[in-house]
């Protein structure tokens, strides 16, 4: 796939002097697999690598002047991860797992009754649990995106602009088990 979209460039991949990549929120695997391409990519084409959060994938092409946005991405569980941008599309608090019946009082609490946008491929689930709110305007068909991605770095760029590390970033432990150790008994002595 990337190779296809540097083909249709018709550049060379030397050509490349920024790779952006999301860190996160999202799957683990997911995740893992995106920054492991993403820095072989900077790595061979001596390309400077920025990462940006998910939630910041989805706010800078979503948000809209004069409007609050909450960001709401799918956790794959019960809870949203979620994230509150004030109309300059500036982050208002940190990102976080919230449950759906704690998100309606979260969000008054940081921004009372104003008008909001609510983005992400959790966003019906998060305008649903936003019951008493009566302006709440969901923007479909608005996951995190290529574009979104490329447009968070490049507003990373600015000189104002704090640089984050192309590492995963997670609102919770991943959902593994590990097995306790076993002896193997078909290797190495009894």
């Amino acid at each position: 796939m990337v190779d296809r979209a540097l083909s249709r460039t018709g550049l060379p991949p030397e050509a490349l002097d920024l790779v952006a990549v999301t860190i996160g929120p999202g799957s683990f695997t997911g995740i893992r697999i995106g920054l492991a391409a993403a820095r072989g990519i900077a790595l061979a084409t001596e390309a400077r690598l920025i990462g940006v959060t998910s939630f910041e994938a989805v706010a800078v092409t979503r948000a809209k002047g004069g409007w609050f946005l909450l960001v709401a991405l799918e956790s794959r569980r019960e809870d949203l991860f979620v994230q509150l941008f004030d109309p300059r599309g500036d982050p208002i608090g940190e990102p976080a797992a919230i449950m759906p019946a704690e998100l309606d009082a979260v969000v008054n609490t940081w921004i009372g009754a104003v008008p909001l946008l609510v983005a992400g491929d959790a966003a019906q689930r998060a305008t649903a649990a936003l019951s008493s709110r009566a302006a709440a305007t969901v923007l479909n068909d608005s996951p995190p995106d290529a574009i979104g991605t490329l447009r968070a770095a490049l507003c990373r760029l600015h000189p104002r602009e704090q640089h984050i590390a192309a590492r995963p970033f997670y609102l919770r432990s991943p959902d593994v088990t590990l097995a306790p150790k076993h002896r193997n008994p078909g290797l190495g002595p009894a």
